[in-house]
């Protein structure tokens, strides 16, 4: 993609030096918390405890060598040593309403090591178990968790600090019922106050502290980073002019799509955790995710006319698989739109510009609920008749089996990511496709469709005048746009 020289060119900063050994340092935060008594002293021994993970969609791209297997382990072994066994250990899986993991899933989720000698439980969440305990309420609904977490004498979250909806208090709040896990939502994936999915994720947490101790850890993660030849792209600008003016490049643009993509999926990657912090779930992920986003972040002196967002070919949970049109939307609006702290990073008013083919394809059977939302004409318009479409998505006893058995998304995810996609929608003047394919399938979330960059980018130009401030993120991965809260907003003809 080439840029004009006016252009505001978005480039995450290099990651930090990683931390020599994930699991001492989290071994050290859990016997040294932020806040609160250490592991040893809340954990009786002989007892039972649940460690409770999540499936590691975020960040994007990932890396079959992940921190988060580490800290596993570490818990797991720090647990050994105060006195509770393995087989008094288990492992809650809670994936929300993404499509719950299966076996070959579960043993990637540890090092082989542990996978082979653990002798506890495994447990995967089902959102829609009919003997989920109830443990209070959230104003409105009552909140019904696994029982993994009410039947036993400890609970410990291990997690990365990646959004206010993924990890920490989240992880527990992927571990309730459908209804509670739908309700959370959020307009910054990086600010708790924008963030009403915080804060009932908080009242999981106050709740199950009423019950039994619940500690956790946070991993501060750097973004992914490719090693071998493309070591330090997109980092550094030398790295940048070297992948610009290899003949590689050349020979990648004339290959036909799926041989593009097995490139992609087959360049190593790296990824590394820089910190880790213990202490109660919401405090441990605070200063986690605090770290990360100073660490990750790119500041804007001012916002926006417009923003060009290339999205992916994969899905923002597992298994990785390519999107259909709804989830490349909430892959450029409902994920790298909400990551931002102090305004978001366009005017009121501006233009979005996802780069991607929308193509509709859905994955049988894995993506069959968006195909079901998808094949409602228009009904993404329409709040009276989404409303009465998730309604009936949730008494869908085909959908729900399928969900039950691990071979689909919950039928309430589809409603859940075009919820996320809103707080960018409503604040934009218009969603523009740039290279699309497939023009009734942009029309149908409401977007325009154009069949190149230079397209939108006229389109852009002519909502906001020839000086229009365009800003071009060079992602995925997707990392933190910090907007100063004291800048002017963009002056608009």
């Amino acid at each position: 993609m080439t840029v004009p020289e006016d252009a505001v060119v978005l480039r995450p900063p290099a990651p930090l030096a990683p931390v020599g050994d994930v699991g001492a340092a989290v071994r050290d935060a859990l016997r040294f918390p932020l806040a609160g008594e250490p592991l040893e002293a809340v954990v009786p021994r002989g007892g039972r405890v649940t460690i409770v993970v999540e499936p590691p969609a975020l960040p994007i791209p990932g890396s079959a060598l992940d921190p988060r297997q580490a800290a596993i382990q570490a818990t797991v072994e720090e647990l050994e040593r105060i006195g509770v066994p393995v087989a008094r250990q288990t492992i809650l899986v809670a994936a929300g309403l993404a499509r719950r993991p299966g076996g070959r899933e579960l043993e990637a989720l540890v090092p082989p090591e542990l996978a082979r000698r653990f002798r506890g439980q495994v447990v995967v969440h089902d959102v829609e178990d009919e003997r989920l305990a109830e443990i209070g309420g959230a104003g409105r609904n009552p909140i019904r968790v696994n029982r993994a977490l009410t039947e036993t004498d400890a609970v410990v979250t291990v997690t990365a600090a990646e959004t206010v909806l993924h990890g920490g208090p989240a992880v527990l709040l992927a571990a309730t019922d459908a209804a509670t896990v739908r309700a959370a939502s959020a307009a910054s994936l990086l600010e708790t106050s924008a963030a009403p999915g915080w804060e009932l994720a908080r009242d999981v947490e106050r709740a199950l502290e009423g019950l039994t101790p619940v500690l956790g850890a946070s991993l501060v993660l750097n973004l992914p980073r490719m090693t071998g030849a493309l070591r330090d792209f997109p980092f550094e600008e030398a790295a940048i002019e070297r992948v610009t003016r290899s003949p590689a490049r050349r020979l990648y643009g004339l290959l036909p799509a799926p041989a593009r993509e097995r490139v992609l999926h087959s360049l190593p990657l790296e990824l590394t955790a820089s910190a880790a912090f213990a202490g109660p779930p919401s405090v441990a992920h605070a200063e986690a995710m605090l770290r990360g986003v100073e660490a990750r972040s790119v500041q804007l002196d001012s916002q926006l006319d417009a923003l060009v967002v290339p999205v992916p070919r994969t899905t923002p949970s597992l298994p990785r698989e390519r999107p259909n049109p709804l989830l490349a939307a909430y892959l450029g609006l409902g994920l790298a739109l909400r990551l931002w702290r102090d305004r978001p990073p366009i005017a009121e008013g501006g233009t979005l510009i996802l780069l991607h083919r929308f193509h509709r394809r859905f994955r049988h059977p894995t993506q069959q609920p968006y195909r079901a939302l998808f094949g409602l004409d228009r009904v993404t318009r329409d709040a009276v008749a989404l409303a009465r479409a998730e309604r009936e998505a949730a008494e869908d006893e085909h959908a729900l089996d399928m969900y039950r058995s691990g071979r689909a998304c919950h039928p309430l995810l589809p409603f859940a990511d075009w919820d996320a996609c809103r707080p960018a929608i409503d604040h934009a003047g218009a969603v523009i496709v740039g290279g699309c394919r497939d023009a009734h399938a942009a029309r149908q979330l409401g977007f325009v469709p154009t069949h190149g960059l230079g397209a939108a980018l006229e389109m852009a130009r002519g909502r906001a005048g020839a000086q229009a401030r365009v800003g071009y993120l060079l992602a995925p991965p997707y990392f933190p746009l910090s907007v100063s809260p004291g800048s002017d907003p963009v002056r608009r003809p």
